[in-house]
């Protein structure tokens, strides 16, 4: 008797209603690819892959919870077994590279064609890995010209800095942080000789350029 091949689980995290529906109707025409669940922000996606524990999450990058490169660090050490796969309009260096770091198994961008959306999942569930040269090279370039810059900042001095791309000034912050505004001053001086930079604007615009996550929370 003919066994049944098993079917590729698929959580869908994306908070377009919009886009899930256009994702579905997509991986509806693959019949070995069987949407589980759906979710629409991180907070969903944790309860959900703890619950039903699908073999691939396809996660967008722009959602409101946990930030992607976070929650992905959370599956790697929580539920290994599922592996992430991003789909996601945002293409930007920041973000291929800290999801790369964070080890999910390839990042495609939206317009992707049908086929190869459905060739990725289904050589993903396989075990494969998906980046490119370009990719890769991108990711090595940002962590060499930010990321290292970013490692090099103390906590405190990244708690400055996002102030500081929020357009706060040196009282607000002090009182923000429950320090004194002379301590503030210290910091700012500190974060601008390690990220090369001459003002607490282009310092700002540096945060704002490079960490966008760490601004606004994770939605844009």
């Amino acid at each position: 008797m003919a066994t049944t091949p098993t079917k590729i689980t698929l959580l869908l995290a994306d908070d377009e209603p919009v886009a899930r529906a256009g994702i579905r109707s997509i991986l509806l025409q693959a019949g070995d690819i069987e949407i589980i669940g759906e979710a629409q922000d991180g907070f969903e996606v944790q309860r959900m892959v703890a619950e039903l524990r699908p073999r691939i999450l396809l996660l967008d990058l722009r959602m409101p919870g946990p930030r992607p490169h976070e929650l992905e660090k959370w599956m790697r050490e929580n539920y290994p077994e599922t592996v992430t796969l991003v789909l996601t309009a945002h293409d930007r260096d920041t973000h291929l590279a800290r999801m790369m770091e964070a080890g999910v198994a390839g990042y495609l961008t939206k317009d992707v064609t049908e086929d190869t959306l459905i060739d990725r999942i289904r050589s993903t569930a396989q075990g494969t890995i998906h980046f490119d040269e370009e990719q890769t090279a991108r990711a090595a370039r940002w962590n060499e010209e930010v990321g290292k810059k970013w490692e090099s900042l103390s906590e405190r001095e990244r708690e400055v800095l996002k102030l500081l791309a929020l357009g706060a000034q040196n009282r607000f912050i002090a009182s923000e942080l429950s320090i004194t505004a002379k301590t503030v001053e210290s910091h700012v001086t500190s974060i601008l000789k390690k990220l090369e930079l001459k003002s607490r604007q282009k310092a700002a615009a540096w945060m704002s350029a490079n960490f966008p996550d760490e601004v606004d929370g994770g939605k844009s």
